[in-house]
């Protein structure tokens, strides 16, 4: 095939990225879709694909190189795509066994292991938590002397808060490590910033290293929090003229720069900190589309839709064209999510003229909320907040992630 048809593969150990295939498929691309055997139930976009397969796991090795190999027998492939986080890895290891273009294994690292980040990020003096490896030992030992606690023990290679550890003693550190045995080094420990938070998201639109789009949001109680201990989520665009939108916008793109970020989609997350007069602090980045409808509710406040902007991003790359953003909108949007004790949750007493959007998912209440003024965003998720938590909240164990 030519390539103005390029064939693109894409990956999915969950089921998200509907929007990016059928983008691909519109711009005349040769779609294959190859999920994890759990996920190809879901109402994948069928209607937009050549073909559709599915193995037990889309990670591991060597089962996925070698199918994907096996694939490249009778296709000519042009980019490989994860949909996942847990699959940007796996993505860039194809592309390096394939030598197609696109993020390789050491560049992906950046954007994948919290480690790997947090080494960069500290060589380019972006101001983050203190932190170490657990290796050497006796450096570990230093660092649980020299910074006062609480830590967090956080797993190099997961997604968002899945996994993290909050420990409080030296005691609590080394049980964990005893019982990670050999496991022990895929995690990092560092500082938990005390005091009053705020936690920052920026989610950014990349060509060719210029940053063409920057939004910059606030989550309301802390994700972590959320994941961990159950209670609604919450996120908002911030006023685009605000102190913390321009210094944040200004930190981002140091730390895109940092990262070696060339073309794409980006997550980034930043925290400011009261108890220490207000500064920023680097938390994590990732090369994809924010989870938990936030690339839903950045469409309602700026008409782009991340998804979309990442499958012309590809195609442009694969045909060697100029990828051009469209013209964005300038509302402020604000999401509110949480799990729901209700199958069906019943959301027709919100009926503010603001509402423009809501979750069809059992047992989960959600809705965004659009508006001119950043101020209403606020005033709005602030009341839903609470009556969210009195109407529907419910909590479960965290779900099993994309890992086999």
């Amino acid at each position: 095939m030519s390539k103005q048809t390029p064939v693109i593969l894409f990956l999915a150990s969950d089921f998200k990225g509907n929007e990016l295939i059928e983008t691909c498929k519109e711009l005349g691309c040769y779609t294959i879709l190859l999920v994890r055997e759990k996920k190809k139930g879901e109402a994948w976009a069928h209607h937009a694909l050549d073909e559709f397969h599915a193995m037990p796991s889309i990670i591991r090795q060597p089962d996925i190189t070698n199918a994907v190999s096996y694939l490249a027998r009778s296709h000519d492939i042009d980019r490989i795509i994860a949909l996942d986080d847990y699959d940007i890895e796996t993505a860039a290891e194809l592309r390096e066994h394939l030598r197609l273009s696109g993020m390789g294994s050491s560049a992906a690292r950046f954007f994948r292991d919290k480690l790997a980040m947090r080494v960069r990020a500290q060589e380019a003096g972006l101001p983050e938590p203190a932190f170490t490896p657990v290796f050497p030992h006796a450096r570990l030992s230093e660092f649980v002397q020299r910074v006062p606690p609480p830590w967090v023990l956080k797993p190099r290679d997961e997604a968002g808060s899945q996994g993290i550890k909050k420990l409080h003693n030296a005691e609590e550190v080394w049980q964990t490590l005893e019982q990670l045995g050999d496991q022990q080094s895929h995690f990092h420990l560092e500082q938990y910033i005390p005091g009053k938070i705020d936690i920052f998201h920026i989610d950014s639109i990349v060509w060719h290293g210029e940053i063409l789009l920057s939004t910059v949001s606030e989550y309301g109680a802390p994700p972590m929090v959320v994941a961990q201990g159950g209670g609604v989520f919450t996120t908002r665009l911030l006023d685009r003229n605000s102190a913390d939108a321009k210094a944040l916008t200004k930190l981002n793109k140091k730390l895109l720069k940092t990262m070696g970020m060339t073309s794409g989609i980006n997550h980034a997350e930043f925290i400011k900190a009261h108890e220490a007069g207000g500064k920023f602090y680097f938390l994590e980045v990732a090369a994809r589309v924010g989870g938990a409808h936030i690339g839903d509710m950045l469409e309602q406040g700026t008409g782009i839709n991340l998804w979309k902007e990442r499958g012309k991003i590809e195609v442009a790359q694969a045909r060697g064209e100029v990828y051009q953003l469209p013209e964005p909108r300038q509302d402020y949007a604000g999401l509110i999510i949480c799990l729901s004790k209700y199958e069906h949750p019943d959301l027709s007493a919100y009926n503010d003229p603001e509402i423009v959007w809501r979750l069809d998912r059992p047992f989960h209440a959600g809705m965004i909320v659009r508006s001119p003024v950043a101020e209403r965003v606020k005033t709005l998720l602030d009341a839903y907040q609470e009556r969210f938590a009195q109407d529907f909240l419910t909590s479960v164990p965290l779900p099993e992630k994309g890992r086999v």
